[in-house]
């Protein structure tokens, strides 16, 4: 039995607290980089079927396919900000497949494709990024409504909101939670440490992710801060974290999936930290990688993306091959297609129609503003 001493020697030793932090937080993965599963136990816990496992690839592939479809567009002068999502597939994809129509969706601007995945037509997400009042009508194309907040450009504010809409859904008793994305660079604003304070304060229905994908647009995560997991944030707050291979589609779904179930069972919120990587610029607005990152970095992230790891999986249980991708991009390339078709040829917004709004109930000086500049035709 420790002495009184030795346990105040152990809680003075600084050393060993760091190597404690640095220990406490192993990695959570069931696929390799070659597709070879790893923990056959922790698959059968997951209780993913075939059917979910082309479900998950599919969306993966969506996400890619948007992606490839968006830069090109903004490199032509046809799309507003966009934050490319290359090589965060799974920490993405496969963690929104664990969540439901009721749930609610607290995405970051780099988290399109889970609002696209809850029923927003690609049409309203191109207006999104070009300013377009009806990019922010949150919407499926029969006009139901879409269990999601606006992509938040304030970094790390979806945090707060999450936890508010989290504690409404726990005081309603409904089976059902508020998940959120952020990034690495989230993790060091306020609006994070209070949001998780105060859902774990409450116990209240929240999922937290932290995508980890090394960089907040060019700072290092080692300038960010000097903790060794971003997760053990999570625990300042009181609340279950964990770290998971966010190349990993399986490890991603089987976390989020529990995480989920533990919230909604009235336990309080969990933070995953993904360990992910952003292949390409952190948006188009003129960002450069190759000013804070090597090609040779790049390169060695590329042989570790989810596609990879997912297609090798599925191929040896005989379940995916090259002709299903191929016609499934090709489906994916022409629905693209028919959305920008329809954002185009979306009326143009007018100086009028940006006052009008402005407020529900413009004041004298704004109503005849907006007659001035509709007898314009503005």
């Amino acid at each position: 039995m420790a002495s009184i001493a030795d346990a105040n020697k152990k809680v003075l030793d600084f050393d060993e607290q760091l190597e404690a932090q640095d220990e406490f937080f192993p990695t959570l993965k069931l696929l390799d980089n070659d597709g070879k599963l790893l923990d056959k136990a922790a698959y059968k816990r997951s209780e993913l079927t075939d059917e979910d496992l082309v479900e998950i690839m599919k969306k993966m592939l969506f996400s890619r396919q948007l992606d490839i479809r968006s830069t090109k567009l903004a490199k032509q002068g046809r799309f507003g900000f966009f934050a490319p999502t290359a090589g965060q597939e799974a920490s993405q994809m496969a963690s929104a497949y664990a969540f439901g129509k009721e749930d609610w969706l607290f995405p970051g601007y780099r988290d399109i494709p889970e609002i696209v995945d809850k029923g927003w037509p690609v049409w309203k997400a191109i207006l999104w990024s070009r300013g377009h009042a009806k990019g922010n009508e949150f919407t499926t194309e029969d006009g139901e409504p879409v269990n999601s907040w606006m992509p938040q450009i304030i970094i790390g504010a979806q945090y707060v909101e999450a936890a508010g809409v989290a504690l409404g859904l726990k005081k309603r008793k409904e089976d059902a939670v508020a998940y959120a994305y952020t990034g690495d660079g989230g993790t060091s604003q306020g609006d994070f440490y209070e949001g998780v304070n105060f859902a774990s304060a409450y116990k209240a229905n929240a999922v937290f992710f932290v995508q980890n994908n090394g960089y907040a647009i060019s700072t290092p995560r080692e300038l960010q801060t000097a903790a060794p997991h971003l997760a053990a944030k999570g625990w300042g707050s009181g609340i279950p974290s964990l770290v998971v291979d966010g190349m990993d589609p399986l490890a991603m779904y089987l976390a989020a999936k529990e995480a989920r179930a533990w919230a909604a069972a009235g336990n309080g919120p969990v933070l995953i930290e993904t360990l992910t990587n952003r292949l390409e610029p952190h948006s188009t607005a003129g960002d450069d990688p190759l000013r804070y990152r090597t090609k040779e970095d790049i390169a060695e992230w590329w042989k570790k993306e989810p596609l990879i790891r997912m297609r090798k999986f599925m191929s040896e249980k005989g379940i995916w091959n090259d002709e299903k991708e191929d016609d499934y991009i090709a489906e994916v390339d022409s629905y693209i297609d028919d959305q920008i078709k329809i954002a185009d040829n979306i009326d143009k917004q007018k100086i009028s129609d940006f006052l009008k709004n402005t407020l529900e109930v413009p004041g004298q000086v704004m109503k005849e503003q907006i007659e001035h500049f509709e007898s314009e035709g503005k």
